[in-house]
């Protein structure tokens, strides 16, 4: 149909007077949707056209993407003037698209106006825009940016020439400015198309710019600024096309394209884009751009009122207009600014901003105010060349204020009691629960909201922003708990406030309390950890008399899982763990009090070895180390860990401390290239590694302090990039089949899990430094739909909470360096259909069998001593049709407003009238979720008796 379109509009262009068929000079089509169930929209198209052209805006054809195209040669464009020579035209349209998918957006008309420097018979070429409309539920609603800057500006020769858009995007979305070639239909650029500096355009190309270099174009990928330096020199127009006074001037066309991103799970998703296809005039002049004085970008919490004086002057002595754009005029409670309109004034020239912020404004991206000054080169009441004009950014970051009224108190259960006031932004989403054991104090800059990443606070909690109250559980006995709330608003938007001040409790130490857990000796089975804690300082020993013994718990990893008891029943309060891979693996431990008579009393938090592990780089090689700990690794007292290397003297077994690193400042991670002696890592050298960290519970002096535990040693080679072996045997771990699995479970039934397991391959010159698996996943099966799904160092893994089982999977191994090797071959899980029809319903509403659809335990349609193999499964689309005995079609399903796969024929004909008791005829074409082309359709006929 587009096609068609364009190929009329093109013919139709003999049959115009050329002498006033020409007009179109800009434009841009943006967007917003205005229904947040269905999928409508409401459209703009501003176009701007030669004031002097008899033909009107109309003449065009609105294409939804979706097979309307809306011909609009009757609509009402609302029509304003902008200059002498230019007028605007604004139509707004709604349209409603029927399902989720991306949609091209265009406006078509002829004809543009004639003369145009950089394309080829202008008069007779279309004028044609796009946007693009992603409309996709996981990504949530959205709306385009809109472009607050007029798209026709003036320059000369020999001055850079600036344009910038000043889009803004309500949604907060961030958005990236790329040039396109401008085009006359969707298919087809412009004929004859010239970038800006061409050198046909120039006397002299190799010395255009401001700097006497050759001309140059671009636009900044983020910021939008259109950068032409600078104009040419060649002359094509005259007459009434040209400003007031100015006998000879060009115009060149060009189009860019703003896009707009949202970050969704890390990754930044395509939202849609808008296009817009400006006009640039150049004509001679004795003229220099004018200047202006933008403010460093700020940072304002919502409710603060922001006033600011902006200046501008001209290098001429000219009288020069200021003008604001973007972001803040386009919110509720927008920004304003004096003097407005089209005033020149001085030089210098002044413009007062003020903006009163609310808490609507709140948002994780800053506002983009656009301020633009334009001079008027009037000497001796004569115009002396074109009015230049100058671009400044100023971006204004609104954030939520701080919470207030934070307070902590001791709870029961080993649990702190947190109130605060009520939020003072009521579009806030949730208040973060933040905690770290000992106090932190930050002053955080102008623009840091939340929590630094550096504090050592760990997020605990999140709440509605409209509670008031958290109750923080299994805290550690004897720590001291420091506090901090943030609000967080919500998505796309999104926005942080700044965080409350801190709020601290002490628990009781009536418990065990572990203080060490020390690596004495690393070895993959002979490895030591020494575990010390400290006895019930405030235990009540009415309740509970001593003398207390003690029993020593450890699991595997950082966590307390499957658990072994590994002491039982010992005075001591040091314990050394024996027999241990303290090479390869983390152990957790937790402390068991009893009385003396063996009797359970209480039990120590938990507290893990600290695991050190190496990333090898390039003649460096990157540490990084962790433990779960219940106090605090990074203190103000002792910031420092030390790093422990082997390999810096003769003695290569010596391990000698190179370095210690402030935790406070570059959190756990070191990098060792050799500069705290200034020798390089050597490649073909391996070096060892151990970290010492010092920690605190920040309750001294009832508690040592501080406490001190070492990593174990671990190995790495710089530059290693040998990959490890593929993984060997990829096989299914799934018990039952398809079809045994889904005949067990009910028919709503959509939680479905794949099961893999594999075994490593560290066999000959394989590499055994594996340090997990990457587990890759296509639901088509196609070779180049494979997403990276997880991560694991098991040699298995569970695909849970699938709606499916159609899928295949790959996996590769990691290595220390983070070298992969080759995939496996593909291991694939394929649906196993089914769709059963009855032959025979009774559409009497007495809720049983009153319609007729595949068999299915529920919705009314209970099916005695029904069979779950019998369920309709993996069911993708149905087309049904009923015939009498005549073969004479009586109901089709697709002309229902509502279709299903259930079908739920209710005996009734296309009409709506109930048909007669009798036997009929149908046709059902199936389409199934599976990956084997072979069974991805299937065609059923049969008959179904109707009895009423």
């Amino acid at each position: 149909m587009t096609r068609l379109i364009s190929c009329i509009l093109l013919l139709s262009i003999a049959t115009i007077d050329v002498s006033y068929a020409s007009h179109i000079r800009a434009g841009e089509i943006t967007y917003k949707r205005i229904d947040n169930l269905t999928f409508t929209y409401e459209f703009t198209f501003t176009g701007y056209k030669d004031r002097n052209s008899t033909i009107p805006f109309g003449n065009g054809f609105f294409d939804f993407g979706d097979g309307t195209v809306l011909d609009v040669s009757t609509a009402e464009f609302n029509t304003t003037d902008v200059s002498s020579t230019v007028q605007k035209s604004v139509y707004i349209v709604r349209h409603t698209f029927n399902s989720v998918r991306n949609y091209v957006v265009s406006y078509q008309e002829q004809n543009r106006n004639g003369g145009i420097a950089n394309m080829t018979n202008s008069f007779g070429t279309p004028f044609y825009v796009e946007s693009l409309v992603v409309i996709d539920p996981f990504l949530g609603i959205n709306s385009s940016p809109i472009l607050t800057t007029p798209p026709i500006d003036e320059g000369t020769p020999g001055v850079t020439f600036i344009h910038n858009p000043a889009a803004f995007d309500e949604n907060g979305d961030f958005l990236t400015y790329e040039f396109v070639v401008p085009r006359q239909t969707k298919q087809d650029e412009v004929f004859g198309y010239l970038e800006l500096n061409d050198p046909s355009f120039y006397t002299s190309w190799s010395t255009a710019s401001e700097d006497l270099g050759p001309a140059e174009l671009f636009l900044t990928n983020q910021g939008g600024d259109l950068v032409w330096n600078s104009p040419g020199d060649i002359y094509t127009l005259g007459g009434d096309q040209c400003p007031d006074g100015v006998d000879e001037c060009s115009e060149y066309n060009v189009a860019f394209r703003i896009t707009e991103w949202r970050e969704r799970n890390g990754q930044l998703e395509l939202m849609g884009y808008v296009t817009r296809d400006m006009q640039i005039v150049i004509y001679e002049g004795d003229n220099e751009k004018p200047d202006l004085e933008i403010p460093p970008d700020i940072c304002v919490a919502a409710g603060e009122t922001i006033t600011q004086l902006i200046t501008g002057s001209d290098p001429d002595g000219h009288q020069v207009r200021l003008e604001a754009f973007g972001g803040p005029f386009e919110v509720n409670s927008s920004a304003t600014y004096t003097p407005e309109g089209n005033q020149f004034q001085g030089p210098p020239g002044f413009l007062n901003f003020n903006w009163e912020t609310v808490c609507g404004h709140v948002r994780d991206r800053p506002y983009e105010v656009q301020f633009k000054i334009t001079d008027n080169p009037i000497e001796d009441n004569m115009k002396v060349g074109p009015s230049l004009v100058n671009f400044g950014t100023w971006e204004i970051t609104v954030v939520g204020p701080k919470p207030t009224g934070l307070d902590a108190t001791v709870a029961t259960g080993r649990s702190a009691g947190l109130t605060w006031d009520e939020y003072t932004c009521s579009n806030a989403q949730s208040i973060q629960i933040w905690r770290r054991v000992g106090s932190f104090a930050f002053e955080g800059s102008s623009c840091e909201v939340g929590i630094p990443g550096d504090a050592g606070y760990q997020l605990v909690g999140t709440v509605p922003a409209s509670q008031q109250t958290y109750e923080d559980q299994g805290l550690a006995p004897g720590a001291n708990y420091c506090y901090r709330i943030v609000a967080v608003f919500p998505l796309p938007a999104g926005g942080e406030s700044y965080a409350s001040e801190e709020a601290c409790l002490t628990l009781e130490t009536d418990a065990p309390i572990i203080t060490n857990v020390d690596i004495d000796r690393t070895d993959p089975a002979n490895g030591e950890a020494i575990i010390v804690w400290t006895p019930p300082y405030e235990l009540n020993q009415a309740q509970f008399p001593p003398p207390y013994n003690y029993s020593v718990f450890r699991s595997e990893g950082f966590q307390l899982g499957e658990t072994v008891e590994i002491a039982s029943a010992i005075s001591d309060t040091t314990f050394t763990d024996v027999g241990l891979d303290t090479q390869d693996k983390s152990y957790t431990y937790q402390i068991a009090l009893l009385d003396i008579a063996g009797n359970f009393i209480d039990s120590s938090a938990v507290a893990s070895t600290v695991r050190l592990e190496p990333v090898p780089l390039l003649s460096s090689i990157e540490l990084n180390w962790n433990a779960n700990a219940p106090w605090s690794n990074v203190i103000d007292s002792k910031p420092f860990h030390l790093i422990y290397r082997n390999n810096v003297s003769v003695n290569q077994d010596d391990f000698v401390l190179i370095d210690s690193v402030d935790v406070r400042q570059s959190g756990f991670v070191y990098l060792d290239d050799g500069r705290f002696n200034g020798v390089p890592l050597d490649d073909e050298i391996s070096y060892c590694y151990r970290i010492t960290t010092f920690g605190s519970y920040d309750n001294s002096p009832l508690l040592p302090e501080p406490l001190i535990n070492r990593s174990q040693f671990i190995c790495a080679q710089p530059n290693d990039n040998t990959p490890p072996c593929t993984p060997a045997n990829l096989v299914s771990s799934r018990v039952s089949s398809c079809e045994e699995y889904v005949g067990q479970q009910g028919c709503s039934f959509t939680n479905y899990n794949n099961e893999i397991e594999w075994t490593a391959d560290i066999s000959g010159a394989c590499e055994d430094d594996i340090l997990r698996y990457r587990i890759y996943f296509s639901r088509s099966g196609l070779a180049e739909d494979y997403i990276l799904l997880d991560s694991t160092i098991e040699t298995s893994y569970v695909h849970a909470g699938l709606s499916s089982f159609k899928g295949c999977y790959q996996v590769a191994a990691i290595d220390r360096s983070f070298n992969e090797s080759t995939r496996t071959s593909p291991l694939c899980f394929d649906n196993c259909p089914n769709f059963v029809l009855p032959n025979v319903f009774t559409p009497n509403d007495d809720g049983v069998n009153d319609f007729f659809t595949p068999f299915f335990n529920g919705g009314g349609q209970q099916i005695d001593a029904f069979d779950n193999n019998n369920c309709p499964r993996f069911v993708l689309e149905v087309a049904f049709e009923v015939f009498t005995r005549e073969g004479r079609r009586v109901f089709d399903l697709s002309k229902r407003n509502e279709q299903s796969v259930l079908i739920n024929w209710d005996g009734r004909n296309d009409a709506g009238s109930e048909l007669p008791a009798g036997t009929y005829f149908y046709s059902a074409k199936v389409k199934f979720d599976v990956l084997d082309p072979s069974n991805s359709e299937r065609d059923y006929r049969g008959w179904v008796q109707l009895i009423r």
